[in-house]
């Protein structure tokens, strides 16, 4: 007997991380109110086998500002979300997205003053 094919998404383990609808919401609320203040211009998005990754740019053609970055091993541990700058320094990491996204609200306050 020959077993059937099965292609690796059906096996359990999904073949790339993403973020779901209220993550998104989140990030992009967050997005939209730098956008308003003038300090972003530009994001991009990349699904990779491990991390999701939501970086936010000042132009185009730059590095990112900031990498929203949601990695599921370590949700047991120190938590799926992080917050991390362009210089690869972990700014916030947590549980739960909305209150890692916070430390990014208090640099528009500053950034409005």
């Amino acid at each position: 007997m020959s077993q059937a094919f099965q292609p690796p998404t059906q096996t359990g383990q999904p073949d790339r991380v993403t973020f779901d609808r209220r993550e998104l919401a989140l990030i992009l609320s967050t997005y939209g109110r730098f956008v308003a203040a003038g300090e972003w211009r530009d994001y991009g998005m990349s699904f990779l086998r491990d991390v999701a990754v939501f970086s936010v740019f000042r132009r185009a053609a730059e590095n990112p500002l900031y990498r929203i970055e949601k990695r599921p091993r370590l949700r047991a541990g120190q938590g799926a979300y992080a917050v991390i700058g362009m210089d690869g320094q972990i700014l916030k990491r947590g549980h739960d997205l909305a209150q890692v996204l916070r430390v990014l609200d208090r640099k528009l306050i500053r950034a409005l003053d």
